[in-house]
């Protein structure tokens, strides 16, 4: 028995009909096929329908959707047809799988007589049939399974079966790139999606180590709860019952535990940590820093001015949500060009004044995956004189925005002025590693992302964002996916090597996976 390389699908386990009677798709059938198109699996779609029936029209189009194969099943009688329309499936050694409802009388000793395993969906046996054949309840079950015969595929090597949970969007942002492969990567990683379709129990027994974007699963964050974070985040129903299953079970690896990633949360706190890095630096050289700030409670504070003054701030001047991630307005900013300006912006409180940072319209995207850090050089927002320039057209009305969606980026016919004087030249990286590396042994993470941008006038490194698993998309597929697998692959070997946390309460934080 060999890998498992290909996934043979009966329609009739992915196909319904919609209200007009015409074939459709069903959402959870949709999100198993995107999975399985970046599962770097052969996999196909077959069926009996006749070609030219509407049903098998719109089974080839959506195998040629998600790059299947699309197999007409009467050729399964004949013994060796399979391996002239799936080719590529015959590799001498390894495992195809079909998987069936067993609803219709098929050419199963057939298959067998091929090497093929034989999987059955919605039933519980079939006493009259071989009975080598594995059954399932429900598709999403498929993904552990595969799991399990590739772990009993190695002789030497062991196979690390990582789940994961994120949002759809980011999972396929990041399966795209390869980054979420069923097949065993070269360092020995196979990645499953958690899912709430199936018992957590079940699933943790087939796994080794848990990935998580928890920021994904944030409903709300209240920075304002007596009890502070994380009493004050709600998460979501999958996440709720995975942290408590991390609590029930310190025993479980967590590439990077809840506890170790809610300081990234709280923009006061991600202040309060670059505060850190002074200790690095030298007098005569650049320096490294995060920008000056001020907390808000209120826009209404009557002594406002002579905060802003005594935090080194001058206009114009930044506003943010506290909430630094993970809910819908964390992202809502205001840039403020005079004081009687404040408390007409429209963002959430509390909030963070912070300085903004004349850098050329330069932005400097740092990630660190595991030991390996990369940049990327973007576009970013223009020097105040710029945007003062701007805003006099509208009375020096405050520039509203959302970072994610909507920032406000200097223009080629619009430079900044001095523009010319920042570039990739002017990155101190040996002083930037030093900061990541520091920043990985204070936060005890295992990816990270920052921003930097290069004051002008002054040549400091001021680190303007800091935040957990970030896509690192500017960084190229064939440099930044092995990092990201050999990070995994580290950090569990770390965790491996400690001994296990006997506290449930650490569980989700200071246990076997310090990843330092």
């Amino acid at each position: 028995m060999g890998f498992v390389r290909g996934v043979l699908l009966d329609e009739v386990l992915l196909i319904a009909e919609d209200e007009n009677g015409d074939p459709c798709i069903p959402s959870r059938s949709a999100r198993l096929l995107c999975r399985f198109q970046y599962s770097k699996l052969h996999v196909g779609i077959c069926h009996q329908e006749d070609p030219s029936s509407k049903k098998a029209i719109f089974l080839a189009r959506t195998a040629a959707l998600y790059s299947f194969e699309c197999v007409h099943k009467n050729a399964f009688l004949i013994t060796d047809s399979l391996y002239k329309q799936l080719p590529s499936w015959s590799s001498s050694g390894e495992t195809c799988f079909y998987v069936t409802s067993g609803k219709k009388e098929e050419p199963i000793s057939e298959l067998q007589k091929l090497g093929w395993q034989i999987i059955y969906q919605g039933l519980h046996s079939l006493p009259t049939m071989n009975k080598d054949v594995l059954f399932i309840n429900k598709l999403e079950e498929l993904p552990f399974i595969i799991s399990g015969f590739n772990k009993m595929a190695v002789d030497n090597k062991p196979v690390v079966v990582v789940g994961y949970l994120m949002k759809p969007s980011r999972e396929e942002d990041f399966a795209k790139r390869g980054a979420l492969p069923m097949y065993p990567t070269q360092n020995g990683l196979m990645f499953v999606p958690l899912t709430l379709e199936l018992p957590l129990e079940f699933q943790m027994k087939e796994v080794d180590a848990v990935l998580h974007k928890a920021t994904d699963e944030i409903i709300s964050i209240d920075l304002r709860c007596s009890s502070g974070l994380p009493k004050g985040i709600s998460f979501s129903s999958g996440m709720c019952e995975l942290e408590r299953y991390f609590q029930d079970h310190p025993e479980c690896c967590i590439i990077d535990p809840l506890s170790k990633i809610y300081p990234l949360l709280d923009r006061l706190k991600i202040q309060q940590i670059l505060l850190g890095l002074e200790d690095l630096n030298i007098k005569h050289h650049n320096k490294i820093r995060g920008p000056h700030f001020m907390k808000l409670d209120s826009l209404q504070e009557p002594n406002i001015k002579e905060q802003l003054l005594q935090s080194n701030l001058s206009f114009p001047v930044i506003f943010k949500p506290q909430v630094a991630c993970g809910v819908a307005d964390a992202h809502n900013m205001a840039l403020v060009f005079k004081l009687e300006d404040i408390q007409d912006i429209s963002i959430p409180l509390p909030a963070i004044a912070q300085e903004y940072i004349d850098h050329g319209a330069l932005l400097f995207k740092f990630y660190i995956l595991g030991d390996k850090v990369f940049y990327a050089v973007k576009k970013s927002m223009p020097n105040a004189n710029v945007l003062v320039s701007s805003s006099e057209k509208t009375g020096f009305s405050p520039i509203q925005f959302n970072s994610l969606k909507s920032l406000p980026i200097a223009k080629e016919d619009h430079p900044s002025l001095g523009a010319q004087k920042i570039s990739e030249k002017s990155l101190d990286l040996e002083l930037v590693h030093q900061a990541a590396y520091c920043l990985r042994r204070t936060l005890g993470l295992t990816f990270i992302g920052f921003d930097i941008v290069i004051q002008e006038d002054s040549g400091d490194h001021v680190i303007v964002d800091l935040n957990y698993l970030p896509s690192f998309k500017e960084i190229s597929d064939t440099d930044a996916i092995p990092a990201f697998s050999d990070a995994i692959k580290n950090a569990y070997e770390s965790w491996k090597a400690k001994p296990v946390a006997h506290n449930p309460s650490d569980a989700v934080g200071d246990q076997r996976n310090e990843n330092k």
